[in-house]
């Protein structure tokens, strides 16, 4: 119902696990954004202190004006590929495929949409006059070998795997806007949404108050819209991402640190591939995979804030922004969000995060 909100409020110590439910909330259609702000940085900002629960209605600009010179901004500079492209089968229906990663210069997994699955063996005409042979399963993912580059094919005949909620047909215009000014390293199939907001303006407005950055790589996979399936969140089997986290983003944490600076994540990618790069007690540089599934009741080794949009209902992802700044503040303020109608989730505004007490185990 237009303007309603109704969110759980469970009494948790009756309950031997958190349940999904717990991070529910309703969200009217009419929030949920459909398109980019018409400037980057002309976005919404909300800021809440963990600390005391207060929340503050700002503009993306004023970021600067709750950092300190010192501080350190990590983002991730993972760049979409245009992972969507539409085939036919070689039997002659109609398929849709959508990238997951590529495993090699001609092989690549892929999400598969069509009337009917695809068998080992048969072939997948695609526009531009290359073929895609199905070679097997990796659970739900079809490993696919093409007639060219895999990576290089997509980037030059795919659309933008736009998220599922927005419901529109991806627009020339995305190929920008979907992408953060930052964007270096191809793979990912969907946007370190947090990094949208940042801006010429914003850099400049940062870099002039001795706010320093860093970088690491995540490439986002589908696996980021997959729901929660199970009731008790303790079941819930988190989707692997490949990480990058170099020893020069190391050091400038650990500079950081010392000096007394916090160290901001801009987007929940950048807190999972910290966080998972200190899996060991230690933070270092770190390649590989990771699963990690932050939600409340995890102690953060690393980072001091972050900068996150606003997240789907009963998701991973609010899981973890729950574990930061407590799951009753964080719903309270999106119930805050709801009613000053900010615009919600990938194209939407944002939030700064400062954690609650008991969310922080430092190194």
């Amino acid at each position: 119902m237009p303007g309603a909100i109704v969110y759980a409020i469970a009494a948790l110590g009756s309950m031997p696990n958190m349940q999904r439910s717990d991070f529910h909330f309703e969200l009217p259609s009419e929030l949920i954004a459909q398109a980019p702000a018409a400037e980057r940085s002309l976005s919404r900002l909300l800021a809440l202190d963990g600390v005391s629960g207060s929340l503050r209605d700002l503009g993306f600009r004023d970021l600067g004006n709750l950092l300190a010179p010192g501080d350190l901004l990590v983002f991730n500079d993972t760049r979409v590929v245009p992972a969507r492209v539409f085939g036919v089968k070689d039997s002659g229906g109609r398929i849709e495929l959508l990238l997951e990663r590529v495993e090699s210069a001609r092989v690549a997994l892929v999400q598969v949409r069509a009337s009917k699955g695809l068998k080992i063996g048969r072939r997948v005409l695609l526009p531009g006059g290359s073929i895609a042979e199905m070679l097997g399963r990796e659970g739900s993912l079809f490993r696919l070998q093409f007639s060219s580059d895999a990576l290089a094919y997509f980037m030059e005949n795919g659309q933008m795997p736009l998220p599922p909620y927005v419901t529109r047909a991806p627009e020339s215009g995305d190929r920008e806007r979907y992408q953060t000014l930052y964007a270096r390293a191809p793979g990912a199939v969907a946007a370190p949404t947090a990094g949208l907001h940042f801006d010429e303006h914003v850099f400049a407005d940062l870099e002039a108050r001795g706010v320093r950055h860093a970088f690491v790589t995540l490439h986002v996979g589908v696996g980021t819209f997959e729901p929660v399936r199970a009731l008790d969140i303790e079941l819930h089997q988190m989707h692997s991402e490949r990480i990058q986290v170099p020893a020069a983003t190391c050091a400038a944490i650990h500079a950081t640190q010392a000096a007394g600076g916090r160290v901001i994540a801009v987007g929940t990618t950048v807190v999972r591939s910290l966080e998972a790069a200190a899996g060991q007690g230690q933070l270092k540089s770190f390649e590989g995979e990771t699963s990690i599934f932050i939600k409340p009741g995890y102690r953060f080794r690393v980072v001091d804030a972050m900068v996150t949009n606003f997240h789907l209902p009963e998701s991973t992802l609010l899981m973890l922004c729950s574990a930061f700044v407590g799951r009753n503040a964080l719903l309270d303020a999106y119930a805050h969000a709801v009613k000053a109608k900010y615009r919600f989730f990938s194209y939407g505004d944002a939030m700064f995060l400062t954690p609650i007490a008991a969310a922080v185990e430092r190194l």
